[in-house]
């Protein structure tokens, strides 16, 4: 049963960075939608005979992408002898470690992938390997995000500082005013950043944002550290025992750029689009107005459901609200399960929200960076 989830709040909602956490935040106790979709979903499970994890295309998937990944790592570093070699490996290279984050290492870090937990716990640190941190990851999407999703000031994830605002909450800078133009230039900084200071940075501090969390001990320390070290030498140790200096900045940078840029596009469609609903706390309580799973559907916003190729590549992340209600169960199910959580949606008369394409999903989240770049720019 997914369970009612408490969350925390800023009270200066207008500017959320420079105000102190940690107040507990409750959701409308009506869940009568929830576990009524619950209830579908088990009953579908059940009379299909499906699995909800361990599901063999998943299998399929991470052997393919893994594969993938393994033979553009080892073309790039040990063949490629040209900058027209070197490139187009790069940049497939980055789609790749995109879509081994997508699909192995989400399934994992949500617990989708396996009903068995180390087998989660290795798909989840495959995330380590490609320069970020699972441990880290757990508590900035798995808990802050998930549970708080658009809440301004709590969800980390739509928190980039003071170069975007992307939600009628934040603080507005003049320069905003030209966010819809420069923000895609710096969405593909965002994997470089999150390699080699964010992570960092987050375990010396023991904060994600202003958000405090605890600091890695322990297994998860030696896992964090090991993951680390393991990327650098990946990165740039081995490939400086063969290339220059630039050459291997130049190309790690190349892959980094479209790692960040592919991982940014894809959660702002989600999320940070002109459909989606930026909730607050009712005045003066510490109550969101919504029950949990209903906030969930109406913060979230699929693209694409009909495109197989986008839905492989993406991990299911295009059926966001699928993901967002039932996040432990593996995403290869969730083309299945929108049919009926559409449906359920339509008889609770909940705003289930979809764009057609990836295009209308970018056309969408421009046109929000463009509102959000107005000093008046709003939305309740």
């Amino acid at each position: 049963m997914i369970q009612k989830q408490d969350c925390q709040v800023f009270p200066n909602h207008r500017d959320p960075r420079s105000v102190e956490s940690n107040k507990k935040l409750k959701f409308n106790r009506d869940n009568a939608f929830q576990v009524e979709l619950r209830r579908r979903v088990d009953e579908f499970f059940q009379s299909t005979g499906r699995q909800q994890r361990d599901c063999p295309q998943m299998y399929l998937k991470t052997a393919i992408l893994s594969l993938s990944f393994v033979i553009l790592y080892g073309l790039l570093v040990f063949f490629a002898q040209t900058w027209w070699q070197a490139l187009p490996l790069s940049i497939l290279l980055g789609l790749v470690a995109a879509g081994v984050g997508f699909n192995i290492q989400h399934d994992g870090g949500h617990q989708a992938y396996s009903h068995t937990p180390w087998v989660n716990k290795l798909a989840g640190m495959t995330l380590d390997l490609i320069g970020g941190s699972s441990y880290n990851w757990r508590w900035k999407h798995g808990l802050f995000h998930h549970t708080y999703v658009n809440v301004t000031g709590h969800d980390t994830d739509l928190d980039i500082g003071i170069f975007g605002r992307l939600t009628p909450h934040q603080q507005w800078f003049p320069f905003h005013r030209w966010q819809h133009y420069y923000l895609w230039l710096l969405y593909g900084l965002i994997a470089l950043r999150w390699q080699l200071y964010d992570d960092f940075h987050d375990v010396l501090t023991g904060k994600i944002g202003e958000r405090s969390y605890p600091r890695p001990q322990g297994w998860d320390l030696v896992i964090f550290l090991a993951g680390k070290i393991i990327f650098l030498i990946l990165a740039f140790g081995i490939p400086l025992l063969i290339h220059p200096l630039w050459v291997v900045l130049l190309f790690y940078g190349t892959t980094a750029i479209v790692l960040g840029l592919v991982l940014s596009v894809v959660f702002q469609l989600a999320h940070a689009v002109e459909e989606a609903d930026f909730p607050l706390p009712v005045e003066g309580t510490e109550r969101i107005d919504n029950a949990w799973a209903i906030h969930q559907t109406e913060t979230t916003v699929n693209f694409a459901r009909r495109n197989p190729v986008i839905s492989w590549f993406l991990g299911g992340l295009n059926f966001q609200v699928e993901h967002h209600l039932f996040p432990r169960i593996c995403h290869v199910n969730y083309p299945v399960l929108s049919k009926l959580v559409e449906e359920t949606c339509q008889e609770f008369g909940v705003k289930y929200i979809e764009h057609a394409s990836v295009w209308a999903g970018i056309v969408s989240h421009y046109r929000w960076l463009r509102q959000m770049g107005m000093p008046d720019g709003d939305k309740m």
